[in-house]
């Protein structure tokens, strides 16, 4: 049997053709994958649409093969308005945040994507589906915004201009549709993405920029 096709590739993660159904999603870095195979049937049995798991085992997932493409290439190509982009993204985070956690015993506390951003939303022709569920956490919903803000805004800051100015844009029309996170979330929101060893050296510095852009509520 030939070698699975490698599909894509992301900061952490190579995604590989397995058939006409399903896929491999493998960690390069290893790691157990059974916490996110079951982070993502629990969001699935309340509705929430990701990806069907096949199975998990160590570093590598199976999931259901996806059609279309991401947001952000529907956007680039033009297939997708901005404002219609941040309605989705604003519309994805209501969604999720209508679950509750799994485990905090805090009543305030919902499931957080913690990554969800225009490369991790698939637009399909069963609907938009959010991929990539590997920072997932428990938390307050408004941390989970102010991450997705604060993606879009490192974007914005970034060295390739064309893409900055494009990601300002989003930023902007996504601010203008979700509430402004509070300041502590921010704060926190910047805290995990200074550790994060996706990040490079060049984009951790430039992550105080990048908050400067994001708008706050007090607290």
């Amino acid at each position: 049997m030939a070698d699975p096709a490698l599909l894509a590739s992301g900061r952490d993660a190579d995604v590989f053709a397995l058939d006409e159904s399903r896929v491999l999603r493998r960690y390069r870095q290893g790691g157990d994958t059974a916490p996110e195979a079951a982070l993502m049937a629990y969001v699935a049995a309340g509705g929430y649409p990701v990806p069907v798991v096949h199975a998990a085992s160590g570093p590598d997932l199976v999931l259901e093969r996806l059609d279309g493409e991401t947001l952000l290439a529907s956007m680039l190509a033009g297939r997708t308005d901005v404002g219609v982009a941040a309605d989705l993204l604003v519309t994805l985070h209501d969604r999720l945040h209508t679950l509750p956690a799994r485990f905090s015993t805090d009543p305030a506390d919902r499931v957080l994507h913690l990554d969800l951003h225009p490369q991790n939303v698939m637009v399909t022709s069963r609907g938009p589906v959010v991929i990539d569920w590997r920072n997932a956490a428990e938390g307050p919903a408004d941390l989970d915004v102010a991450m997705t803000a604060l993606i879009l805004a490192e974007v914005a800051v970034s060295r390739d201009r064309q893409l900055a100015d494009f990601a300002r844009e989003g930023l902007d029309a996504f601010q203008r549709r979700a509430e402004p996170p509070r300041a502590t979330q921010l704060r926190s929101a910047l805290g995990m993405r200074r550790i994060d060893p996706a990040l490079s050296a060049v984009e951790k510095a430039a992550l105080n920029h990048a908050a400067a852009l994001v708008h706050t509520r007090a607290g």
